[in-house]
């Protein structure tokens, strides 16, 4: 049986102001893809989800939510596979002691080079020093306990990982959105599910 992805949503407003919760489609259609079954699910019901899901994504998104920071922690210490994108990235981060700060020049989405750490196994994944990401995030973060694994040109931190975790990593691009056309972006959600299987 293929694994199944918790993909938590995001809390917002709809145009009604009406309270939603938001899955993103090119992270659903990504897990898809790399053959993982997506299943979208409020933070406030994480925990009917914890024996169900064999690894969870943290979308982006505009505030931290205090119940990730929860998740995260429940994630590190069960050693789930956990994928975290932009904002989810950032709170990964945030919790073990990382320092946000806003920044005005990657709220686009033109693509720019990153370097990786050939110690990270973003690296292993990979397979390649340089690449090229997308932007489009108004934070980033100046430093967390958990290992850097990637900086841009203009030294923003791009990526974070923890080296005692099978799958514990923070993207501050979008490789959902790159998937059909960046081999990059779709080895990370094939090399993310293919772990989440193994440990069915």
């Amino acid at each position: 049986m293929k694994p199944i992805i918790g993909i938590i949503s995001r809390h917002a407003l709809s145009e009604s102001n009406n309270n939603i919760d938001i899955t993103y489609s090119d992270i659903i259609s990504s897990v898809k893809k790399s053959n993982g079954i997506p299943i979208s699910i409020s933070n406030k019901n994480f925990s009917d989800y914890i024996d169900i899901c064999d690894g969870f994504i943290l979308q982006g998104g505009d505030n931290i939510e205090e119940d990730n920071l929860n998740i995260i922690n429940t994630l590190y210490d069960k050693d789930i596979p956990l994928l975290g994108i932009c904002l989810g990235m950032q709170e990964i981060a945030y919790n073990y002691n990382g320092i946000i700060y806003d920044i005005d020049n990657h709220k686009h989405s033109n693509l720019h080079e990153i370097t990786i750490n050939k110690d990270s196994l973003l690296y292993k994944i990979l397979g390649c020093h340089k690449t090229l990401v997308n932007s489009r995030h108004k934070s980033a973060i100046k430093s967390t306990d958990l290992f850097i694994n990637a900086i841009s040109d203009d030294n923003v931190i791009e990526a974070i990982e923890s080296k005692d975790k099978k799958f514990f990593i923070g993207l501050q691009w979008h490789p959902e959105n790159l998937y059909e056309k960046d081999l990059n972006s779709r080895k990370i959600f094939d090399y993310f599910i293919k772990i989440c299987n193994d440990t069915k």
